[in-house]
């Protein structure tokens, strides 16, 4: 007994040294300079990691074509996509501007509490909404947007404060808002790239002060950035911003900023990396990271030229949900409103089914930390999370199995890897699980499965190999588990 102890406590330790540096509630102020050697050394606000599942909306004027993607105005325009143009001739006249749209761009039937209740019951920990995407259209009564956002033209309503509000209220959902950098037809932009960037008019009198705006005004927690790609982060001064972000603004002990900046900054800068749409490596990251991801596969705007094939499944979206989470993420799932302001059944849906699992699951993902394999050696399509409660004499694993065992009704895994000797223990791990006794055995281990708390789970224990017999599927079925089932391992 006393082996194992020291084991666990081997364990403990090795967790928290690791986990170290993925996140950290700030304690005494630093101030950050003005660089990314100073502004990488922030620590992860605490939430962010704990909270693991987001909500991402794209709403704007490409609501109202609802066609191919977000991107209707350029694919239409610049890239002369004959989709796009054929779809103008046959549903506008031939002198249809963009701007027209932002008209029919009503949001009659939208009501930020019905959304912010939704996002409330999925499960969600926190929601960012498009303030400004590539058009140029802002959500808000930007001061530099003049006869382009949404309280000019369109709704006659300031969305971003009417959500917020909402969320705020009915939730204690985080609130975050994304930001584009670019503007496909912004004449300073287009300006300052026809002087090869070498001034930057667009930044100074457009890019800066609506991210000041939209901080001071709106208090976000989330500033997800994009829209960069096309420019150093010195043009767009982003080393500056983030410092008054952690330095100066009313939202500096708990905002925190993706990874997109400036063209070489995905994957290197930033307290999480997305790296590219629907990043997911499957490996563990060491940087905390998101899957931000679509449940209309192709597109992060509405559209009507879909088929039920173009959406994720909610089995897709657990799945999704339980291989970042395992790898060190958080994951970002989006959803496009109508222009009316309403949000379509079939997202409704996934939300609430994943809002469902996460109230009997959500134990095994919620402040969780990556367990020292992600997923089984042998068995595939199990993954490993470590429980929040572990500590120097407790480690508690959560095993996610994605499909059932049909055909034998049960699971052989290896929680603890499935070669283990000393060597390999103390080169991958730091850990000595032991030679001479079983670590897992009835006396210090308990299992049980999430949603099946009151039934006894049968199981036994060869060196580190674990069989788990599941209970008869129609008590399962019964109690609503599906999509993804999970055994609870506790080692004490």
């Amino acid at each position: 007994m006393e082996r194992l102890r020291r084991t666990v406590l081997a364990l403990f330790l090795f967790i928290c040294l690791f986990s170290d540096s993925w996140s950290h509630t700030p304690g005494h102020r630093t101030r950050y300079e003005p660089n990314w050697a100073s502004l990488d050394q922030r620590p992860l606000p605490k939430w962010y990691d704990e909270a693991k599942v987001g909500i991402f909306l794209h709403y704007g004027v490409y609501s109202v074509p609802s066609f191919g993607s977000e991107w209707f105005w350029t694919n239409w325009i610049n890239l002369r996509n004959p989709d796009y143009i054929r779809f103008m001739q046959r549903n506008y006249k031939p002198d249809f501007t963009y701007q027209q749209f932002a008209d029919q761009f009503t949001a009659e039937l939208f009501n930020a509490t019905q959304w912010a209740l939704l996002f409330k019951d999925s499960g969600a920990k926190y929601v960012v909404l498009t303030s400004k995407h590539h058009d140029g259209y802002t959500l808000w009564p930007s001061k530099y947007s003049f006869g382009w956002n949404s309280v000019d033209v369109g709704p006659k309503r300031d969305i971003i404060k009417e959500l917020a509000s909402a969320v705020r209220s009915v939730s204690d959902l985080k609130f975050g808002l994304y930001y584009s950098l670019f503007e496909w037809f912004n004449r300073m932009w287009i300006d300052d790239k026809l002087h090869l960037l070498l001034q930057q008019h667009y930044v100074d009198y457009k890019v800066r002060p609506e991210q000041m705006e939209l901080v001071q005004e709106y208090l976000p927690e989330i500033l997800w950035s994009d829209g960069d790609w096309e420019a150093p982060a010195k043009y767009w001064r982003s080393e500056e911003f983030i410092a008054w972000l952690y330095n100066e603004s009313p939202v500096r002990e708990t905002i925190v900023t993706n990874d997109r900046w400036g063209f070489g900054t995905a994957c290197m800068h930033g307290d999480f990396y997305n790296c590219a749409d629907r990043f997911n490596p499957g490996v563990l990251q060491r940087h905390k990271w998101e899957n931000a991801f679509t449940l209309d596969r192709t597109s992060w705007g509405q559209r009507f030229d879909v088929t039920l094939a173009d959406f994720m499944s909610s089995k897709d979206v657990i799945k999704e949900i339980v291989t970042t989470v395992s790898c060190n993420g958080n994951v970002l799932i989006n959803v496009g409103p109508t222009k009316y302001g309403t949000i379509l059944p079939i997202f409704e849906e996934r939300l609430r089914d994943m809002g469902r699992w996460l109230s009997i699951n959500g134990e095994g993902i919620y402040g969780s930390s990556p367990w020292i394999y992600q997923n089984d050696t042998l068995t595939p399509d199990v993954w490993y999370t470590q429980g929040k409660e572990s500590n120097s004499t407790i480690a508690v694993i959560y095993a996610f199995v994605l499909e059932y065992p049909y055909d034998t009704n049960e699971l052989e895994i290896y929680p603890l890897g499935k070669d283990i000797s000393i060597f390999r223990n103390v080169l991958l791990t730091g850990l000595d699980f032991g030679m001479d006794n079983e670590v897992i055995n009835k006396q210090t281990t308990q299992i049980s499965m999430l949603g099946m708390e009151n039934t006894k789970i049968n199981w036994t224990a060869t060196h580190n190999k674990l069989r788990i017999v599941f209970p008869p599927k129609h008590h399962i079925d019964k109690r609503g588990l599906e999509y993804a089932w999970t055994f609870k391992i506790t080692i004490a």
